[in-house]
């Protein structure tokens, strides 16, 4: 599998600054190709949510830079999955610590997937969501949030969801959380495009609508990724979003 890959950021038309964070790390490894992708959504007073966010994409850079090697050896993408997890469990512990020296509380959501050649493994916290578009459009990770646990038992239906005030209660967040239990979820990769998102981007639009710009005829080159990412976060704005909004897309082929 080939990578290419574009991601897309907007403070929005509300906030101060953008609390949420990405990262793209792209190399290579004998006749494989890895790509690693991952958007946090930081939440808390100030820059707080910011300081969230940076502080996971940053543990994460280091681990790239200094652990993927050594993974490579005796590939398993499960294991490196529930080693994402302990990263993460860590990470909770740590922001959680310093939001109580300040007196404030602080966490991020974190979505997060590895590409190498044909398989992948995502490691998922909070409502930041992956997906697959080929022919269809595919929500890979569960929103492990109030309104989500209220549909999955039948007590409210996708449309109500859409517009409850709950919308944005996290069942789990990393730093705010008591305990983080990471979602991890496995498959092959597929020729196709896989988008990470903010809550954000896709609250005021539809997946018809993410397909019809983010689908792989669609996405020819960097620059026509970026430019369908960007007219859908216009559109997002246009219809009055107050949060961050961010995008990541991959296109494997």
């Amino acid at each position: 599998m080939r990578f290419l890959s574009i991601a897309e950021t907007d403070v929005g038309i509300a906030k101060a600054t953008n609390q949420d964070s990405l990262l793209i790390k792209h190399a290579y490894y004998k006749e494989s190709e890895i790509l690693m992708a991952i958007i946090c959504d930081g939440m808390g007073g100030l820059s707080h949510g910011e300081l969230a966010s940076a502080t996971v994409i940053r543990r994460f850079s280091d681990w790239f830079e200094k652990n993927l090697a050594a993974e490579l050896k005796n590939l398993d993408m499960t294991i490196v999955g529930h080693k994402w997890a302990a990263i993460l469990k860590n990470l909770n512990i740590r922001i959680a610590e310093y939001g109580r020296k300040i007196g404030e509380s602080l966490g991020t959501t974190f979505t997060g997937i590895l590409m190498i050649d044909d398989e992948y493994v995502i490691v998922h916290v909070g409502d930041t969501r992956a997906y697959s578009i080929d022919s269809r459009i595919t929500q890979l990770t569960k929103d492990q949030t109030f309104i989500a646990a209220e549909v999955a038992k039948g007590t409210l239906t996708a449309e109500q969801a859409k517009t409850d005030k709950r919308r944005n209660i996290l069942l789990q967040c990393v730093g705010a959380s008591r305990v983080v239990e990471p979602d991890i979820i496995t498959g092959k990769v597929k020729k196709g495009v896989y988008l990470l998102c903010s809550d954000g981007f896709r609250h005021e639009i539809s997946d018809r609508e993410i397909y019809d710009y983010m689908n792989p005829a669609q996405l020819t080159d960097a620059a026509k990724m970026k430019s369908n990412a960007r007219y859908l976060i216009e559109t997002v704005k246009s219809r009055n979003e107050k949060d961050n909004i961010s995008v990541i897309a991959i296109k494997a082929e």
